[in-house]
């Protein structure tokens, strides 16, 4: 029986039988809680600890020489120990690895550059704790699996130990506080790596943002669409792979890593069969929103999502293994084509896609689009200003103002960092970056509450797919500070 016809009471029991009936209907968040505000799901954001205070342009103590350790010295991680021989004013003290081939590949790497060898951590899974708890150790750089990437984080803050994370930082939005409250209440910095703002592109059209060559920009995009259905699968990779990086083929037995697999105990390939949504945002977010000035002015207010079905993975299994083998007849609800709406509190839109079971051509998009121009990386470079908006420059006049607009940093290391590599050099002038400020006490380039807000898509776009494309409310990781800056600025 419905209760008294007083609106309030009324109110109050549609709301209730509202919230049951979504549940009923599969509304099964993977952590935290919620509550329905009209048709949004909105989280439940913790009250700042009295205790805590934020960390926007967070200054430590400087470090001359910054001592690192290394937990995962596999695919990406192998290539950062390569990339950090060539930086000045650092030690590196340790890795960790649950393969000893990948720690006898990393100890090579330091041999080969003329480097001590470093103490290294194996055995069990739980290894990498000694490492975070070495006292001879600033900065804590973790190269593992999704999985992992927030618990190691956060005991290495916890050890008092500056954190360099690779994508995503965070699997859940608990995570995401996680990490947040463990960097409010250490006064630890937390960088989110392998975030794609360094490429000479996208740092370049930043500039451009912020000298207002644009005007008030209106709309953004970005993505990860990269055919990774091989890596899924673990596949056995050659001596020759260029994922087979810091071992040298033909160099003696011991170098050579026969059936290499290209994620450790199919960690990727086992989400993909668990989760549906956007898994991998951050390739494509983290440069827009560093244009948008996302908690440094703006922030992200609300999103939808939507997925196609799974196609992709099934077929690949079909054609590579046949169609009556276990990886064929497997279920995988991750689907192919994931496409993702952002609407932010100053009404500026973003839109993320991800597709990594396509046979496409690699792309991260970065489009912006704004009152007075315009800027397109993918397929091909484009730029266009008022009053001729309506064609793009020409490639000789796109390059000219991309050099025009190098950050005086960017400048200085190009050419180093176009031979170190690391997709192209932008993993190097990250690592540079990070290096920089710690050794100068200054402000990251990207702190706690970047890697929280462009790593929560992953939670909040599965629940959105999961509810037919439901609005869902993005929590402020901020807690009510995202407009006390007025833009980002990079430290000097």
């Amino acid at each position: 029986m419905v209760p008294s016809s007083h609106p309030c009471m009324r109110k109050n029991f549609l709301h209730s039988i509202k919230i049951q009936m979504a549940i009923i209907a599969g509304v099964v968040l993977l952590s935290g809680n919620f509550i329905f505000a009209g048709e949004m799901i909105v989280y439940n954001e913790p009250v700042r600890p009295k205790e805590q205070k934020d960390v926007l342009l967070l200054k430590c103590e400087p470090i001359p020489v910054v001592r690192v350790g290394f937990i995962g010295v596999g695919m990406r991680g192998i290539n950062a120990v390569k990339r950090f021989t060539h930086l000045e004013g650092i030690e590196i003290k340790a890795f960790c690895d649950m393969e000893q081939y990948n720690l006898d590949g990393a100890q090579l790497v330091l041999s080969e550059a003329n480097l001590p060898k470093a103490y290294e951590y194996t055995g069990n899974e739980n290894s990498w704790k000694k490492l975070c708890e070495r006292d001879d150790i600033d900065l804590v750089y973790i190269c593992t699996d999704w999985r992992t990437h927030t618990p190691m984080s956060v005991y290495a803050m916890e050890q008092g130990k500056h954190v360099a994370v690779e994508v995503p930082a965070a699997m859940t939005i608990d995570e995401c506080w996680q990490l947040v409250n463990t960097a409010e209440k250490t006064r630890r910095h937390c960088m989110m790596l392998e975030n794609c703002c360094y490429d000479f592109f996208e740092m370049a059209t930043l500039n451009m943002a912020q000298q207002g060559l644009f005007g008030e920009i209106v709309h953004v995009e970005g993505a990860y669409i990269h055919d990774l259905r091989s890596l899924n699968f673990n596949e056995r990779l050659s001596e020759e792979s260029s994922y087979n990086p810091g071992l040298t083929p033909g160099q003696g037995d011991k170098q050579k890593r026969p059936g290499l697999s290209g994620y450790y105990d199919f960690w990727r390939l086992k989400y993909n069969q668990e989760h549906n949504g956007n898994a991998y945002p951050t390739h494509g977010l983290g440069p827009v929103c560093q244009i948008l000035n996302i908690h440094r002015g703006d922030k992200m207010d609300y999103l939808v999502s939507m997925s196609s079905d799974q196609f992709g993975m099934s077929n690949y299994a079909k054609d590579r293994y046949g169609e009556d083998s276990p990886e064929a007849k497997q279920v995988y609800k991750m689907g192919d084509m994931n496409t993702t709406m952002i609407k932010t509190a100053k009404g500026k839109t973003i839109m993320i896609q991800h597709d990594v079971t396509s046979p496409r051509p690699y792309s991260r998009i970065h489009t912006i689009s704004g009152t007075k121009g315009f800027a397109g990386k993918y397929p091909t470079m484009q730029l266009a200003f008022e009053p001729n908006a309506h064609h793009s420059l020409s490639k000789e006049a796109c390059d000219s103002v991309v050099n025009a607009y190098e950050f005086p940093f960017v400048t200085k290391i190009k050419e180093q960092a176009k031979k170190v590599g690391g997709h192209g050099g932008m993993d190097f002038i990250m690592d540079y970056r990070l290096i920089y400020c710690l050794r100068n006490g200054l402000p990251l380039d990207q702190d706690v509450y970047d890697a929280a807000e462009w790593s929560c898509l992953v939670e909040l776009t599965e629940v959105s797919v999961r509810n037919n494309s439901a609005p869902v409310k993005i929590p402020d990781f901020t807690r009510g500070a995202w407009n006390k800056l007025t833009g980002l600025k990079l430290a000097e």
